[in-house]
């Protein structure tokens, strides 16, 4: 008896645990420091979805994606494009195969993006923000 009640009570607090919210990491945006755009929210959607080449101040602008499948690149889906992975990847696997355009550039690390950055006038990326550190400045948080 004692045994199938701590089963009981085992499976309950089990389902509560997994029905948590799960912690969502913050996205930075980041630019080179020598940077002095400001970026609206659809700015940056535009830039990554290839609509828009430039930032506002004309200067010319290369996003750089996390991998795919990436936490911290599926949250950026998320609250930055307003799509899931499933349709950012229809709607690049689209653009290119109508020759429409092709997507930004992948880093397999919030190192590798924020180096590319800082090394780099054009480039836009995103890593969680507690990666960032001196060597860019962070446009955006989300």
């Amino acid at each position: 008896m004692f045994n199938k009640h701590c089963l009981v009570f085992l499976g309950i607090i089990l389902a509560n645990v997994i029905s948590l919210p799960t912690a969502k990491a913050e996205v930075a945006i980041v630019v080179n420091s020598a940077n002095s755009s400001v970026l609206s929210d659809s700015d940056l959607a535009r830039l990554f979805l290839g609509k828009l080449k430039s930032f506002p101040d004309g200067d010319k602008a290369e996003p750089i994606n996390q991998k795919f499948g990436n936490d911290i690149r599926k949250e950026f889906e998320q609250k930055v494009l307003g799509k899931s992975a499933s349709q950012v990847k229809a709607y690049w696997s689209k653009q290119v195969f109508s020759g429409k355009g092709q997507p930004p550039h992948e880093e397999a690390s919030d190192k590798d993006i924020l180096n590319k950055v800082a090394n780099d006038k054009t480039a836009i990326g995103y890593v969680d923000s507690t990666s960032v550190d001196g060597s860019v400045k962070v446009v955006k948080k989300f």
